[in-house]
């Protein structure tokens, strides 16, 4: 970062970078219970217009093995790259994904030379309201929500294992209270309370809190059927994988068992990751009684 940008950042109250973990071998993600909620309450929504310095993320965070969409450092960085040193909105509505990949976006997004304003559509859950906390200027619907909660993971193993993961996990829950406790000028505790309770914030509550700096008009939202019906399409598979992965398979198993059911007659016709996944729900209950989930 050149002087500039520090002073730049240092008069908008931007809080520093996020610390990255060392091994990414251990994913933290959203519930399956919050792509559900995404699904029923904001998929589809987007902003009526879009200029050309706009950064559009309305998908998980991380790569998407599903669709083989989903946000990432990686793109985010080459949309920066293209819009240049000019100012840049990021219009956001997301149920969150890679807690890791959520930091790695808002580090790039933090050493943007220029202001970040944040627009949330709909929601800003787990991993992506990590990002949103970016944005020098973050507007949220009256009808969006930002949800905080602690990493969430899904590990196997041993007591010792267990207390691994704890204390792999511990520093960057202390890296996002932190984080949110700047932005807002809230007591750390007061933070840490709320991620602990997993909260969902409506847009006053956000701005009265602290997490957002004004509503965002509605009459600059729309919504895409759709975009929102083939969201919830991929996320009923997205949810499965997870809800299998619960139940102590592997992340391969219970992709190999999803791709079976997409290839059973009935089902989806396409059993290609990045083909819009659909599972009928009388085959995702089928195998979900045959591993007793």
């Amino acid at each position: 970062m050149n002087n500039l940008t520090a002073m730049r950042v240092m008069a908008s109250g931007r809080p520093g970078p996020l610390p990255m973990p060392a091994d990414r071998s251990i994913a933290a993600l959203s519930k399956p219970e919050t792509l559900q909620r995404w699904s029923d309450e904001a998929a589809g929504l987007h902003a009526l217009d879009i200029g050309d310095n706009v950064i559009t993320m309305f998908d998980v965070i991380g790569e998407d093995y599903w669709t083989g969409g989903g946000i990432t450092a990686q793109k985010v960085s080459s949309q920066l790259r293209a819009i240049g040193d000019r100012p840049v909105e990021v219009h956001l509505n997301s149920p969150g994904g890679d807690m890791f990949e959520g930091i790695a976006i808002y580090n790039v997004l933090r050493e943007h030379p220029q202001e970040v304003h944040v627009k949330i559509m709909g929601i800003a859950a787990s991993a992506a309201s990590v990002l949103a906390m970016a944005g020098d200027r973050v507007e949220i619907g009256a009808a969006s929500f930002i949800m905080i909660h602690n990493c969430w993971v899904m590990a196997v193993g041993n007591r010792h294992d267990m207390q691994e993961v704890v204390s792999y996990l511990e520093p960057f829950d202390q890296a996002m209270a932190e984080l949110y406790a700047q932005r807002t000028g809230l007591e750390l505790s007061q933070v840490r309370d709320w991620m602990d309770a997993e909260t969902y914030m409506s847009g006053s509550t956000a701005v009265e809190r602290g997490f957002a700096d004004d509503i965002l008009s509605a009459d600059r939202i729309t919504k895409n059927d759709e975009t929102a019906a083939e969201a919830q399409s991929v996320n009923e598979v997205r949810a499965m994988e997870l809800t299998l992965v619960r139940s102590g398979c592997t992340r391969s198993e219970a992709r190999d068992h999803i791709n079976k059911i997409k290839g059973t007659p009935g089902a989806a016709s396409n059993a290609t990751p990045g083909a819009g996944p659909t599972v009928k729900p009388e085959l995702a209950a089928s195998l979900l009684e045959k591993l007793k989930i």
